[in-house]
């Protein structure tokens, strides 16, 4: 009896520790004693949780990042008009400076191209998907100066938005235009394949530093 209550308490210190502990009894007749061993492994199990939990929000990171994409693609891929010939159309209607068009997301897909006229204006100007006809236009009666900071941050610029448009299309269909004038102003073009630099002055692409930054710093939180 004073056998099985020794064994019965170390193994259940050995549960609650989370350790492996080796509990011997010595029989009362004198024989040899007894090893039992028992493994208990909780600890470990509980890094295996938390290395397979930040494994999986990574991936689920990386995963939603490819939907947004794929979700964009699709989105295009049905759109018989590009970005810029949105843009085009658009300024054919309103005349102006354009400074962004993206895809309105209300289910009829139609893009959304922002123009800013000479007077600071800006103007939302919806642009069939199918045929490039406006479907829309009105002011955008904000009480800001995003109008003429645009317009200032294009002072010089030899490249508008539509031929922008142009030349991220190189890098994949492109699903946003955008005047970046965050730092050394530029457009700022998103694609089915990333997001990229449109240089005001030459044209040139470049891939957009600030869209692999933000990836390493979610890739680095699950670290």
């Amino acid at each position: 009896m004073k056998r099985n209550i020794v064994i019965a308490t170390v193994t259940a210190a050995a549960l609650v520790g989370g350790g492996t502990v080796a509990a011997y009894a010595s029989a009362d007749d004198g024989n040899a004693p007894t090893q039992r061993q028992t493994n208990v492994r909780v600890a470990d199990d509980d890094r295996n949780d938390d290395t397979d939990d930040r494994s999986d929000d990574a991936s689920d990171d990386r995963s939603e990042a490819a939907d947004d994409r794929s979700d964009d693609a699709t989105e295009v891929r049905v759109s018989k008009i590009s970005a810029a010939d949105a843009i085009a159309a658009a300024l054919k209607n309103t005349p102006g400076t354009a400074v962004s068009a993206d895809r309105d997301d209300d289910g009829a897909g139609a893009w959304d191209v922002n123009v800013v006229k000479g007077d600071g204006t800006e103007h939302n100007v919806r642009v069939s998907p199918d045929t490039a006809k406006v479907v829309g236009a009105q002011r955008d009666d904000d009480d800001d100066n995003d109008g003429h900071e645009d317009l200032a941050a294009l002072k010089g610029a030899s490249v508008d938005a539509r031929e922008a448009a142009e030349a991220g299309a190189a890098k994949g269909t492109v699903t946003d235009v955008d005047l970046d004038d965050d730092g050394p102003a530029a457009w700022s073009v998103e694609t089915t394949k990333g997001e990229w630099k449109v240089d005001l002055k030459t044209g040139k692409v470049t891939q957009d530093h600030d869209d692999d930054n933000a990836q390493d710093d979610r890739d680095g939180d699950d670290d």
